[in-house]
């Protein structure tokens, strides 16, 4: 008899208990409802619907006094701390939404995804110190805003804006930084017909989505809508802060029209000279840009290297690339002594390094470089082109990760020799007398490391050199020796272009009989430099 009453409390207690957890995951899920409703579907089908209208260019309200600031001027107006997004310092993210002004004058949409919904953030010009400036507010009502930054604390919450992980801003132009990192290469959601004669379009994010991180989340998740004249797309950028910030990128994109040139995971970045191509006027600091090379890693194992230049006028460079596994301007040069320059700090300016998601089929890398006179200037741009791109109303969806290191050597292949550095000059021979004279030539100095054996006792690999070009140069020298200094290899070169007017194009790689134990060193010697 006594069991009995026992047996049902316990039953009673297991349905209590059930009934509870049953209660928690409703209540649960109705609190998920409205931040999970809206995801990467919803922007799709805008994006998708946006691609079957006619396009309509956005117009531009902003004043005359804004739109001729000078860059300084510019940099003094700033949201007022307590108007930043998330500004209760319940998570370790906060967002500064950015004003229109100079060349940033299209206004964006901007919404925040929290557990009520989704809501639009309207733009207010009280919420903004315009620093020195003292703007009509009335003609700013309704302005909009030209984009956003986003602030990380990295781990310390006592310190909520040691760092600025991220920037939006301008067309489809987005920059990320690791810990420790300073803004250099950006990123572009797309890029059309870039150096193309008919001229280039410029896609831009038209409206963001931010979704409110949870206190604990170590994430943030961006969902962004981009229109063009002649393209729509929907993107996902989930962002995850560290040494190296990660950024997941998915993406759908929709053409209006068809398109000569479609680049995707495109970037940008300055290079003004460097060891590969001295300054030709005198100058505190050795080297300048926020990158110095483009790194490629094919699908077929093959790694590539390509030093920058910044030609006197645009060359293009085209590497053919079927299901690509990497590639990225990068940074190589890391020691602050190669640059000097205490202010912009180019040796903390991260490599960005796409790593595609699946296979992405046959296209090719291209990399453009423009001539430029200063570092205000990005001249650099890299890119994939799919050989196949999608037809008008038909959807192209490809994935990737964005990630900003300073760790090149991390993206490597650990057994390849890697180049080193790129250094030219004038080329020279020695007389009778051991005096050194230009002889008309050029000179380049490549310094490999050393390819790392089979095994860890092994001797070091007796390696040689594979050398080509591309015929427009007679090869006055073409020689391999160790570096003592390094443990690894120079290639040294020296020659006489044939048509100045014509670019050579050469490629260098250390050999272990057939088999490649380096990446392979592809350089392009513009015809300006030859005497044009």
């Amino acid at each position: 008899m006594t069991d009995f009453p026992l047996l049902v409390s316990r039953k009673r207690l297991r349905a209590s208990r059930v009934l509870l957890s049953a209660l928690a995951l409703t209540v649960g899920l109705l609190a998920a409802a409205p931040a999970s409703a809206f995801d990467f579907f919803d922007v799709t089908r805008r994006a998708k619907a946006l691609a079957n209208e006619k396009y309509k260019a956005p117009s531009s309200a902003l004043p005359k006094e804004l739109r001729e600031l000078k860059y300084a001027d510019y940099q003094q107006i700033r949201i007022k701390p307590d108007r930043q997004l998330w500004a209760d310092g319940r998570t370790t993210f906060q967002v500064a939404f950015l004003h229109q002004g100079m060349a940033f004058d299209l206004p964006i949409k901007i919404n925040e995804i929290d557990a009520e919904g989704v809501r639009e953030i309207k733009y207010d010009p009280d919420d903004f110190d315009f620093g020195t400036r003292k703007p009509d507010l009335k003609q700013l009502k309704n302005l909009g805003f030209a984009g956003f930054r986003v602030f990380h604390s990295f781990g310390d919450r006592a310190n909520k804006r040691d760092g600025e992980l991220a920037s939006f801003l301008g067309a489809s132009y987005f920059r990320v930084a690791g810990k420790g990192q300073v803004f250099g290469v950006s990123a572009r959601g797309l890029a059309i017909d870039t150096a193309v004669a008919s001229g280039e379009e410029f896609p831009r994010f038209r409206e963001f989505w931010i979704a409110r991180p949870a206190n604990n989340d170590k994430h943030l998740v961006i969902y962004a809508l981009l229109d063009s004249p002649r393209a729509t797309g929907a993107y996902r950028f989930t962002i995850n802060p560290d040494e190296d910030t990660t950024v997941q990128v998915r993406s759908r994109v929709y053409l209006r029209a068809p398109v000569g040139k479609l680049g995707i995971a495109a970037m940008s970045s300055m290079y003004l000279y460097g060891s590969a191509q001295p300054s030709s006027a005198a100058n505190f600091r050795p080297e300048l840009h926020n990158s110095d090379g483009l790194g490629i890693r094919a699908g077929n194992g093959e790694w590539l290297w390509r030093p920058l230049n910044n030609p006197r006028r645009l060359a293009s460079s085209s590497f053919a690339v079927e299901n690509p596994r990497g590639f990225g301007l990068q940074q190589r040069s890391r020691d602050f002594r190669l640059y000097e320059d205490l202010d912009e700090r180019y040796d903390l300016r991260p490599s960005l390094w796409v790593e595609p998601e699946g296979d992405w089929g046959k296209g090719r890398v291209e990399l453009l470089e423009l001539p430029t006179s200063d570092e205000t200037n990005d001249n650099i741009a890299a890119f994939w082109v799919p050989e196949s791109p999608p037809k008008p109303g038909a959807a192209l969806d490809l994935n990737y990760t964005l990630r900003w290191t300073r760790n090149e050597t991390a993206l490597a292949d650990a057994k390849l020799a890697r180049v080193l550095q790129t250094r030219r000059s004038t080329g020279e021979t020695r007389g009778a007398d051991q005096i050194r004279r230009p002889d008309g030539s050029i000179a380049l100095m490549v310094d490999f490391s050393a390819p790392v054996p089979a095994k860890p006792k092994d001797p070091p690999l007796p390696v040689s050199l594979n050398f080509s070009t591309s015929g427009n140069a007679d090869v006055l020298e073409n020689s391999l020796r160790r570096n003592p200094v390094t443990g690894g290899w120079r290639v040294s070169l020296r020659l006489k272009v044939k048509d100045p007017a014509k670019p050579v194009e050469m490629r260098a790689a250390l050999v272990n009989g057939q088999n490649p134990v380096s990446e392979t060193w592809s350089y392009q010697l513009p015809g300006y430099e030859t005497g044009e």
